[in-house]
């Protein structure tokens, strides 16, 4: 039924005029916003963490901006491939800011780690990437590592919509040749994507994020050290008529750094993230737990 629903949602939504699309998802989450339900509160946790002196009316406007960037994306995800590209990526281009270092790197045949948080529409920003190596003349892809979603034809379906963006996708889980191949990517010199701003694994570092401990993953650093590849933070966000993406300063990770180098970079890590997401926290579709202390009081 839920892969019935999402192969629903694909063949409906990107056959209704966009403004009728855009306005029934932002009615949903309007709605979900006035019903607090468990992802609307989670959200609502996390992002008092990031606005600490939010006003409760402020962090209501808040909440209600951040179910409507959500479900933004969503709408978005459902017509992106009827969108016509060539428009989209020529809203986006003014938008852009901070990818000479993740360029220049690329140019001279150096591995891109690209670090980001659950924002924006990070889908578009990934067919971004790829179109515009495609105009430069460069090889138009890019690797990930997303969630293995249930049932698996849904997983499937996620898997076909991405490569179809022309993202190489790896699933978290699926053991060694998922570092096998990411590692092998770098050396190649091509660019590699992680979301960032969540640990999958449970083997996380905890580090300081929003000035409260968290447990975020190490690979971005880690597969820098080992292949010293370039490590930027990046962070997807919308216009209210488009799209834009900000990639923040490299962070530093000597080639073959030690444990207490990746956890330097990990935290490094960890602070631009935050810097990034402090810009548009609307924008940041975190519905679940990262904080040490919510993982510890799930537990109980």
């Amino acid at each position: 039924m839920t892969d019935a629903g999402f192969a629903t949602g694909w063949r409906l939504v990107r056959g209704l005029p966009e403004p009728v699309a855009r306005h029934a998802f932002r009615l949903g989450a309007d709605l979900a916003a006035r019903r607090d339900g468990p992802g609307a509160h989670r959200l609502r946790v996390n992002l008092h963490r990031v606005v600490p002196d939010a006003t409760p009316d402020e962090l209501d406007a808040l909440v209600r901006a951040g179910l409507r960037s959500y479900a933004r994306y969503w709408c978005e995800a459902f017509r992106l491939p009827a969108m016509d590209r060539a428009a989209v990526l020529a809203r986006m281009d003014p938008h852009v800011t901070g990818m000479a270092p993740m360029f220049e790197a690329l140019q001279q045949g150096r591995g891109v780690v690209a670090a980001l948080p659950h924002s924006g529409n990070w889908d578009l920003a990934g067919l971004w990437f790829v179109e515009t190596q495609r105009r430069m003349g460069r090889p138009a892809r890019f690797t990930t590592v997303v969630e293995r979603l249930r049932p698996e034809s849904l997983y499937r379906r996620f898997v076909a919509y991405r490569e179809s963006l022309g993202f190489e996708v790896l699933a978290v889980g699926d053991g060694p040749v998922v570092y096998r191949t990411l590692t092998q990517r770098l050396r190649e010199g091509g660019l590699v994507c992680l979301v960032a701003d969540r640990d999958l694994s449970a083997s996380g570092l905890e580090v300081s994020f929003f000035g409260e401990p968290a447990r975020l993953p190490t690979g971005p650093a880690r597969l820098a050290a080992l292949t010293g590849a370039l490590l930027v933070p990046a962070f997807p966000s919308f216009t209210p008529d488009g799209w834009a993406a900000a990639m923040g300063d490299p962070i530093p990770v000597p080639e073959r750094g030690g444990r207490d180098d990746v956890a330097k970079a990990t935290q490094a890590l960890a602070d631009a993230l935050a810097s990034l997401i402090a810009t548009a926290p609307h924008d940041w579709h975190m519905l679940q737990r990262v904080w040490s202390a919510d993982l510890q009081d799930r537990g109980r």
